[in-house]
C-alpha cells in the first residue's frame, strides 16, 4: 500500500490547461473518487498518476517515490479501464494471468495466483470461457482480476461501471466496496456519477475546469459544499439555488430574492452586501404550511417519495421531497417553509464560496418580519 500525493500539479496541452494547481494527499488504503463533469480534468489526473500522461509542472509521489518521469510499468500500479480492454483471443484465466506472464512469474505460481483471484471474484467456473461469452458484469470482474493478481500498491479505476445497466452497476458497486474492505489497498476511482462517489468513497475530490473544488468525505461534500458549483453538482435532485442580494440590517445579514427573505445568520468575513445566492436542498423544504407561496408545476412519483417542483416569485422553480401518500396537483397553490438549519449562502459567481460559518444557519423571515426589516 502507499500514500499518493499531488503537489501543485499542472497539465497543459499546448495553450489549453487541463489540470491547474492540483494538491491532493491520498492516504494509504483510502478509496478516493475523482468526481466531476466531462472535461473537468479527472481522467487526465488519473492518467498522470498511471504514467500515461506526464505532468507539465508540480510533483506526483507514490509512497516516498517521485514518479513524474517513471514509466507506467515501473510504478507498481494497476489500472482498470472503462472498456475492460480484455484480450478477445484469450480465456478468462489467460487474461488474468497475462500480467504475471509479462513479469516472468513461474507457471506453477501463476496458476495458483490466478485460482486464488478467480475464487475471490467468483470467476472460477468461467476460467475457460472467452470474453465474448461473458456478460458485462463478468467482463468487468475479469478486468478487476487482471489488476488484482498483480497485487499493486495502488489501484486506478477509470469509470469502470459506466457500460453496465443500472441494476448491475448497483451490484458491482457493492462488490467493489467489499473488495476494498478485504484488500485495504489504495484505490483511485474516476467517475461522473455522483451516486457512485457518494456510496463508495472515503473522500471525494470534486473537480471543475481543471481545478479541485473540494476534497472531503461524502457527507461533508453534501452537507457543507465549499462553493456554489459543488452545491449544485452534488445531490439528486440538485440543490435549489436562488439568486438575490445580501444586505446588512442592524448588523445582521439578510438575503432577499423574489418571493422570499431569509435571515442569513453569522456569515464569514468574505460576505459583502450585494449580489449573492442562497441554496437549500429538496429535503430542506416542506409543503403545506409556511410563508412562501408558490404554484405546483411538476409532480414526479418515484414510489418511496414524490418530487414536487414549485414555481415561486417571478418564476424561480424550487424542488421539494414529499411523502408518497400526499399527491399534489399541478396548478395547485401551496405554502412552503424552509428548514433554516439547511440554508447555505454563496458569494456571487458560478463558483462563489460558501459564506456560512461552521455551525451557523439562516432563518426564514415571515412576510411581516420582512416588512419590519425594510
Amino acid at each position: 500500500m502507499a500514500d499518493v500525493v499531488f503537489a501543485n500539479v499542472q497539465k497543459r496541452f499546448g495553450s489549453f490547461t487541463a489540470v491547474e494547481g492540483l494538491d491532493l494527499d491520498i492516504r494509504q488504503g483510502e478509496f478516493i473518487c475523482l468526481l466531476g463533469p466531462s472535461g473537468c480534468g479527472k481522467t487526465t489526473t488519473l492518467r498522470m498518476l498511471a504514467g500515461l500522461e506526464f505532468p507539465s509542472g508540480g510533483e506526483i509521489r507514490i509512497g516516498e517515490r517521485v514518479v513524474n518521469d517513471v514509466a507506467p510499468g515501473e510504478r507498481d500500479i494497476a489500472m482498470v479501464f472503462q472498456s475492460y480492454a480484455l484480450y478477445p483471443h484469450m480465456s478468462v484465466g489467460q487474461n488474468i494471468a497475462y500480467p504475471l506472464k509479462k513479469r516472468r512469474v513461474p507457471k506453477s505460481e501463476r496458476a495458483e495466483m490466478v485460482a486464488k483471484t478467480a475464487e475471490m471474484l467468483q470467476l472460477t467456473p468461467l476460467l475457460h470461457r472467452k470474453p465474448k461469452e461473458l456478460s458485462g458484469g463478468q467482463q468487468q470482474r475479469v478486468a478487476l482480476g487482471r489488476a488484482l493478481v498483480r497485487d499493486p500498491k495502488v489501484f486506478l479505476l477509470d469509470e469502470p461501471l459506466s457500460n453496465l445497466d443500472a441494476k448491475l452497476r448497483g451490484h458491482m458497486r457493492s462488490e467493489l466496496i467489499e473488495l476494498h474492505q478485504r484488500l485495504g489497498r489504495t484505490m483511485v476511482y474516476v467517475t461522473h456519477d455522483q451516486l457512485e462517489a457518494m456510496t463508495m468513497a472515503d473522500r471525494i475530490a470534486v473537480m471543475e475546469g481543471g481545478k479541485l473544488q473540494q476534497f472531503a468525505p461524502p457527507q461533508e461534500v453534501y452537507r457543507a459544499p465549499a462553493n456554489r458549483f459543488v452545491a449544485g453538482f452534488i445531490g439528486t435532485p440538485g440543490m435549489n439555488i436562488a439568486d438575490g442580494v445580501l444586505r446588512a440590517d442592524d448588523g445582521a445579514w439578510v438575503f432577499e430574492a423574489p418571493g422570499l427573505s431569509v435571515a442569513a445568520g453569522d456569515l464569514t468575513a468574505e460576505a459583502q452586501a450585494g449580489p449573492a445566492a442562497m441554496g437549500i436542498r429538496p429535503e430542506g423544504l416542506s409543503i403545506g404550511a409556511g410563508p412562501i407561496k408558490g404554484e405546483v408545476q411538476v409532480v414526479e412519483r418515484t414510489g418511496h417519495e414524490n418530487i414536487v417542483i414549485v414555481r415561486v416569485g417571478d418564476g424561480m422553480r424550487m424542488t421539494c421531497r414529499t411523502a408518497p401518500d400526499r399527491i399534489w396537483k399541478v396548478g395547485e397553490t401551496v405554502q412552503m417553509a424552509v428548514d433554516a438549519a439547511q440554508a447555505h449562502f454563496f458569494a456571487e459567481g458560478p463558483t462563489g464560496r460558501r459564506l456560512n460559518r461552521a455551525g451557523a444557519t439562516g432563518a426564514l423571515l415571515h412576510p411581516e418580519l420582512k416588512e419590519a426589516t425594510s
